[in-house]
């Protein structure tokens, strides 16, 4: 399983971005897919997920803010990053956990990370 980043960039403060993330290669099943991100000499940490079904998980730093979603293509998923604040900058890696057909059970599975900067 291979993950494709795409979106990103250089905004201002209260400005929006759009990620998307792609699944793709020998893929059995994808459980959820999601968002992390880390910031310069900080830990990588959790920013939404979501599963097949639809349900969603966000951290409480970005709730009412992001919204996470299933693309219309099958084992696809993007994040709307709205009102955006300096402290968002970070790298964001697109997340997986799934399947591919040579794994026993699931696996994480992460994607080349994507950098956002949000200038004030």
């Amino acid at each position: 399983v291979q993950l494709q980043a795409s979106g990103g960039g250089l905004v201002q403060a209260g400005e929006s971005l759009r990620l998307a993330c792609a699944a793709y290669g020998n893929i059995f099943s994808i459980n959820f897919m999601g968002w992390y991100r880390q910031a310069p000499g900080k830990e990588r940490e959790l920013v939404a997920t979501v599963t097949n079904g639809g349900q969603t998980n966000y951290a409480d730093s970005i709730k009412g803010r992001f919204v996470i979603s299933r693309g219309n293509a099958p084992n696809t998923a993007n994040l709307e990053l709205n009102h955006l604040k300096p402290e968002d900058t970070a790298v964001y890696y697109c997340y997986a956990y799934g399947r591919s057909s040579s794994d026993r059970w699931p696996l994480d599975y992460w994607g080349q990370g994507t950098l956002v900067t949000v200038s004030s």
